[in-house]
């Protein structure tokens, strides 16, 4: 690739690329022409993805980080986008649903590991990202959720409800900031997705002392067709990441097949 050609390529990172959203949406980048630095804590899965992504011809590199250690973090950005030569796209992705328990039985540590995973995280990746991207702009992507933005009846996720409303309210303030430097700040809120990240949840045996059941029309997404998908999520972070979106900046867009109207 020469010089001219590389400048015209988009660049992206994305954090928790190993599975799930992240991995579906580096997928789909690469399809796309884009060059892509991977972040996530699982290392092999990132050495297997990396190797996969080479051996089809596609350029790939990969920092095997925890989003919540800061000087790592910036370590890794800041290598990454020498490696990539320049950065156009970050995608803000890394996450946990972490510990959903009641209120009055959460733990503090189990309250901070998630809001440190999810929202800190964010604010670390965007700051970081920042000055990478000053002088050219582009398109930063953040995973937020349904979950405290749009409903509230997942009972024991006061913690993942708070980091999740807590990244669209930053998503917000980040975006009429940083529209000087034409930097595009918009955030996805998925709705149930079939990944990894359920796999980790830990849900506490206290959770049944505070539920209020809630009765839901057969099925739980109103849409016909299969949604729940972490390729349609993929799609929609690359409408945020590409000019088709070029006039859309502050934006949460919901990627649930209207299952949070219900």
């Amino acid at each position: 690739m020469t010089k001219n050609q590389s400048s015209s390529v988009k660049k992206a990172i994305i954090t928790g690329a190993a599975s799930g959203i992240g991995y579906a949406t580096a997928k789909l980048f690469i399809e796309k022409g884009f060059i892509v630095g991977l972040i996530d804590a699982d290392k092999k899965r990132l050495e297997t993805i990396s190797k996969d992504f080479k051996q089809s011809g596609h350029e790939c590199y990969y920092r095997s980080v925890d989003v919540t250690d800061e000087v790592s973090l910036k370590k890794a950005i800041d290598e990454l986008t020498d490696s990539l030569e320049g950065l156009d796209i970050f995608f803000s992705n890394a996450g946990i649903n972490g510990t959903w328990a009641p209120i009055e039985t959460l733990t503090i540590d189990e309250w901070d590991r998630t809001i440190n995973t999810n929202l800190r995280s964010t604010f670390l990746c965007i700051k970081f990202a920042i000055p990478h991207m000053k002088e050219n702009g582009g398109s930063i992507i953040i995973t937020s959720s349904i979950n405290g933005t749009r409903i509230f009846n997942n009972f024991g996720a006061s913690a993942y409800s708070a980091s999740k409303a807590g990244q669209v309210a930053f998503t917000k303030m980040a975006a009429l900031e940083l529209a000087r430097y034409n930097i595009r700040v918009n955030a996805i809120c998925p709705g149930a997705i079939d990944t990894a990240i359920n796999e980790k949840t830990t849900y506490s045996d206290e959770l049944k002392e505070v539920e209020i059941k809630v009765e839901f029309p057969e099925g739980n997404r109103p849409l016909k067709n299969k949604t729940g998908t972490s390729k349609q999520v993929a799609q929609s972070v690359l409408f945020l990441a590409t000019d088709a979106s070029a006039n859309i900046s502050g934006t949460e867009l919901y990627v649930d097949g209207a299952e949070s109207l219900l």
